[in-house]
């Protein structure tokens, strides 16, 4: 994501981040809903999650960031916040975005180790897990829509693991999807292991 003296232009930023979203949107609609349920939950080990785990995954998040950012937004619009033609990170906030990323070859430089309640079950409805990434992703975009008419760095979000900890909005969504990204690029990667 281009910076420009450490400050992004929200509309670009906006728009970058609806075309990734919109991207990982479609892959699901075009090819994971049309794969067999035996493909989706294979592991290609013990110890790898299935293409479906990590959509399992990223729903968890959806579940809590989705619901969260939509509050904080509409809050926001009902104080009259306007939007500001620039974003600046936060240190925190681009620190946990950058934890995310992957290297220019797709490879997540950084080992994380999932929460407990984040770890996908091996047993689930796969197809049931692809439609819920499917509606998220739809409504990741309306918010993004919505995240235009507000001003992303006055608006914070509590993080997932501690409520005390709150991100600008522009950090949230930068996270939030960079964290698809990440587990989408998994994903990926192990129905390749499956000659997929």
């Amino acid at each position: 994501m281009e910076k420009f003296n450490d400050m992004y232009t929200t509309s670009v930023l906006i728009d970058n981040l609806y075309h990734d979203t919109e991207g990982y949107l479609e892959k699901a609609i075009n090819t994971w809903q049309n794969l067999p349920t035996s493909v989706l939950m294979k592991q290609p080990s013990p110890t790898s999650w299935s293409a479906s785990q990590c959509l399992d995954h990223l729903n968890f998040y959806g579940k809590y960031y989705l619901p969260a950012i939509e509050k904080a937004i509409l809050e926001a619009q009902s104080k009259g916040s306007k939007p500001d033609a620039h974003f600046k990170s936060g240190w925190l906030g681009d620190y946990f975005y950058r934890l995310m990323l992957p290297n220019t070859e797709g490879v997540t430089l950084s080992k994380m180790k999932s929460p407990k309640n984040a770890i996908p079950s091996p047993e689930h409805d796969a197809k049931a897990i692809v439609a819920e990434f499917i509606d998220q992703q739809e409504k990741l975009l309306r918010l993004l829509e919505q995240a235009r008419t507000v001003n992303i760095s006055k608006i914070r979000i509590p993080i997932s693991i501690s409520p005390f900890i709150r991100l600008k909005l522009g950090d949230t969504f930068l996270f939030l999807i960079a964290h698809n990204q990440r587990h989408i690029l998994q994903l990926e990667r192990a129905l390749e292991d499956l000659r997929i």
